[in-house]
């Protein structure tokens, strides 16, 4: 007993020096690529949490991406005396800016299955948590970088994996268990969906953006606040935008519609807008769309394949079954699937609420 005590002790302060002090803030890698996330300076780890440094801010976008259930801790680090700008509506975000995203599952019933919102909390207990990875998008002088960092099994440290990795899974809950493997992406992955603009454009952040930040959806002690709000009080942007927040898909006070296009955004718009990878397909989803046709409604594939199920549209007003859309929310398959990267498992919510949605869409085809 006295020697497993001796030990826990022992690996406590290991971690303790092998990631240092909070206090003394992050560090900006401006050239080379660190191998060891510890190396960034961007968390405290003991053998009972991970815990972002205090330099740096939690936040949480108004629609987190659904990523195969994973819980998700984000952190935003500026540089002390360095200041994002607002240009033209968006955070244009200095050099030296570092995000942050460490993916987590429970290790037991205590949330695995049923608590499936994202917690977005301000630490990771790692009695009950598994560590999976942590992806940095940092801001340098050419532009943003992207580091995917995987957690080995004794959860003291993150390597860098530019190739990307794979993990086996097991999630429990009281009906049961759900194995699966969970894909951390490459390099170039990364680049598939934080490049919104085809074929020149340059990667830039998903969920640090004005309109993600500018939605009162995380508490801080009690309180709802604006994480924009929270950014001008700390200096670290010039100006507060106006309120363009984005309407949380999982906030039942807006409409369906609302709610539809909201998760049809964050999931799919990346690529499914005016400049971006699939823009040849002609289907909008990022909001952008000037008629419904745009956005799939009674419109035709035009290079689905296999993916379109042997169905005529991406939308069928009143008929989900029959729309092209649904049946590649609901599949798993490689060549089937939408979103066709960052995840292996059905989003049982996302295809709820979309299949509700056009059930209760007016017109026909």
């Amino acid at each position: 007993m006295i020697r497993a005590q001796l030990r826990l002790l022992f690996v406590s302060v290991v971690l303790s020096l092998v990631f240092a002090c909070t206090d003394s803030g992050p560090v900006f890698h401006a050239q080379d690529r660190p191998l060891r996330l510890s190396e960034w300076n961007l968390y405290s780890l003991s053998a009972d949490a991970l815990i972002p440094s205090e330099s740096s801010l939690v936040f949480r976008p108004a629609n987190p991406l659904f990523t195969d259930y994973a819980h998700k801790l984000r952190s935003l680090w500026i540089p002390a005396n360095t200041q994002a700008h607002l240009a033209e509506g968006e955070i244009d975000y200095p050099v030296g800016t570092v995000l942050s995203k460490t993916f987590y599952y429970p290790k037991n019933t205590q949330g695995a299955i049923e608590k499936r919102e994202d917690p977005g909390l301000e630490k990771i207990d790692l009695q009950y948590n598994q560590l999976i990875e942590t992806r940095l998008l940092v801001r340098k002088e050419m532009g943003w970088d992207a580091f995917p960092y995987v957690w080995n099994d004794e959860q003291t440290e993150a390597f860098l994996r530019v190739a990307g990795a794979s993990k086996s899974i097991q999630l429990t809950s009281e009906q049961g268990t759900l194995d699966f493997v969970y894909f951390v992406p490459n390099e170039n992955q990364c680049a598939g969906c934080h490049t919104t603009s085809h074929p020149d454009g340059d990667m830039h952040p998903l969920g640090a953006i004005a309109s993600q930040l500018s939605s009162s959806v995380f508490p801080r002690e009690g309180l709802m606040e604006i994480q924009t709000e929270i950014l001008r009080a700390r200096g670290w942007l010039d100006e507060i935008p106006i309120r363009m927040e984005s309407k949380s898909w999982r906030d039942e006070s807006y409409s369906i519609e609302d709610r539809a296009l909201a998760y049809l955004n964050i999931h799919c718009g990346h690529c499914h807008n005016p400049n971006g990878a699939a823009d040849t397909s002609g289907l909008i989803l990022d909001g952008s769309h000037a008629i419904r046709i745009n956005m799939g409604v009674c419109k035709p594939p035009v290079a689905a394949g296999g993916g379109s199920g042997d169905l005529l549209y991406g939308i069928v007003p009143g008929a989900p079954e029959q729309s092209i859309l649904l049946y590649r929310m609901q599949s798993a398959k490689p060549d089937e699937m939408m979103p066709e990267l960052g995840r292996s498992l059905v989003h049982v919510e996302g295809v709820e609420l979309i299949g509700r949605w056009i059930s209760e869409m007016p017109g026909s085809c």
